[in-house]
């Protein structure tokens, strides 16, 4: 699937993504690229984030193609119980550990627990090895619940501007790879 076939949804996490962020970069790059607004990016509640983005995905007039970090991830998956239309892929970056009390900041938990059944359509999951908000083991344990190729950024962090990844190239070939083995009707 090219890019012109899908509707790509931007799904930040908490305090949204600033301008150094990979996720506004692709924003700006991807041409039917358009971010999930939430009325409060500071003051995440799930069920709202979770309505935001089911809201956009019924609202699409293409193939949807998820592109969520960190909390985004959770407010992604959350969605997919109330969305109508079907997702035709998605791609997940830092998706943080919901059940793990000892996480900063504590809003986090009130997005767990993560559904564990596997996804309906292709995704991937990127973790950090040295991620503040999740160990690798738990990225890789829900992305194995999920059927999730899951792939080792390494030492990478969060994977946001702060950890470097502001144009993170690596990633957008990852991504172009991701959406070039989609078919464009969906499936």
């Amino acid at each position: 699937m090219r890019v012109a076939e899908a509707d790509i949804l931007i799904i930040p996490g908490y305090k949204g993504s600033p301008d150094n962020h990979w996720q506004t970069r692709w924003e700006r790059k991807l041409s039917t690229a358009r971010r999930v607004p939430q009325a409060e990016w500071s003051k995440p509640v799930r069920e709202d984030w979770a309505g935001s983005v089911a809201e956009a995905i019924d609202a699409s007039t293409r193939p949807v193609i998820l592109v969520a970090h960190s909390l985004g991830v959770a407010a992604a998956i959350h969605a997919l119980e109330k969305a109508e239309k079907p997702v035709a892929g998605a791609f997940f970056v830092a998706p943080p550990d919901v059940e793990n009390a000892a996480i900063r900041p504590k809003h986090l938990m009130t997005f767990g627990p993560y559904p564990r059944e596997p996804l309906p359509f292709p995704s991937i999951v990127v973790a950090s090895r040295n991620d503040v908000f999740t160990s690798f083991e738990a990225a890789e344990d829900i992305a194995g619940a999920w059927g999730s190729l899951f792939i080792d950024a390494g030492e990478a962090g969060h994977i946001n501007g702060e950890s470097g990844h502001g144009p993170w190239p690596e990633g957008l070939l990852t991504f172009g790879k991701f959406m070039s083995r989609l078919k464009a009707d969906g499936s």
